[in-house]
């Protein structure tokens, strides 16, 4: 019989005994009479032992196990908890347990992944700190071995050196960012404003780098008009502004980035779309993890500290909204977010 209660067991466990006992008896006192007697006050004394030793001394205790599990495990109320104890506390025992046991196998795979995940950060960090570090070391021991003093090379050296530190403390910057958004440290500061006339804004400060490129930035037909939402103005900024230098960055020479919005209902979901290369599907998982680089050697030769994306990221995410990329290769990438709508 599976999981039974304890008048059962008492009853089954009594029974046994009695039958033993009866047996017994009949052997050594060769009375019939006499066996049946001590049967059944061996089968009576014994169940109301058994019951007593069960109900009292072995339940009680599972019952204090299973209301300790209870306490340690989160959001439970303590209704269902003394509803629960009116059961069968075997079988809940054994519910939790399992339970428990798959919530451990659980966590112990989140931190096995979170450890893979730590060291692939210590990683990048040591190495994206590393690379810069080593050029600016190099050209200043070159210039202090007389360099300096060869008009041809210095500035150049110290230019290079130069970029090399804007690189550096871009990647600090963007760092701290990322710590602030993560902790929660950062308090967003949301207004009501014109989504469509902030994109013009960052339009016209990448001009002259989409220009380089002659790379055109349009807005989808049917879009030119305004767009309230409600969100932190500045961080919003930041977020077009990473998405369409990099629109810019891996865009097709002279092509288009084509910024889109539509209406939600409660939302206005914002698109950057470019007419690029694309991204294959299986980097597009980890798109907006931090340092990852679909194309690492193209990455680097265009600039930029690997964390634009993750801090996108976060920023949305901080306003409790959602952003998400899809891409084909040889076609282009659009990456698309929600903003609360005015």
């Amino acid at each position: 019989m599976k999981n039974p209660r304890p008048s059962i067991l008492a009853l089954y466990s009594s029974l046994v005994i009695a039958i033993i006992a009866s047996v017994v008896c009949g052997f050594i006192f060769n009375q019939k009479s006499e066996a049946i007697i001590v049967g059944v006050t061996v089968f009576v004394t014994g169940f109301a032992i058994f019951f007593y030793a069960l109900q009292i001394f072995i339940y009680r205790k599972i019952k204090l196990v299973y209301k300790s599990i209870h306490h340690l495990k989160a959001g439970k109320e303590e209704t269902s908890l003394k509803e629960k104890l009116n059961e069968d506390p075997l079988e809940m025992v054994n519910k939790e347990v399992m339970e428990w046991e798959h919530e451990k196998v659980t966590e112990i795979e989140q931190l096995k992944k979170l450890e893979v995940y730590r060291k692939e950060f210590v990683a990048n960090v040591t190495h994206e700190l590393k690379t810069p570090l080593f050029s600016i070391q190099g050209y200043i021991h070159t210039l202090l071995d007389g360099a300096l003093e060869d008009e041809a090379v210095n500035k150049m050296f110290l230019e290079k050196a130069s970029r090399n530190v804007d690189r550096l403390t871009n990647l600090i910057a963007d760092l701290e960012v990322i710590t602030q958004l993560e902790s929660g440290s950062y308090t967003l500061e949301p207004e009501v404003f014109d989504i469509h006339m902030l994109t013009q804004d960052v339009f016209d400060s990448l001009e002259m780098k989409a220009n380089a490129r002659k790379i055109l930035l349009l807005f989808k037909k049917g879009c030119d008009h305004p767009f309230y939402v409600s969100a932190d103005k500045e961080k919003i900024r930041q977020v077009l502004i990473n998405l369409l230098d990099n629109s810019i960055k891996y865009g097709k020479e002279s092509g288009n980035t084509v910024v889109s919005f539509y209406d939600m209902d409660e939302n206005i979901l914002v698109e950057v779309t470019d007419d690029g290369n694309g991204i294959a599907e299986h980097h597009l998982i980890r798109l907006f993890e931090r340092f990852y680089r679909a194309d690492k050697s193209r990455s680097r030769d265009i600039g930029g500290t690997g964390l634009g994306l993750s801090i996108v990221k976060h920023i949305i995410e901080a306003h409790n909204q959602t952003i998400n990329v899809r891409s084909t290769v040889g076609v282009g990438t659009t990456f698309g977010f929600t903003l609360l709508k005015k």
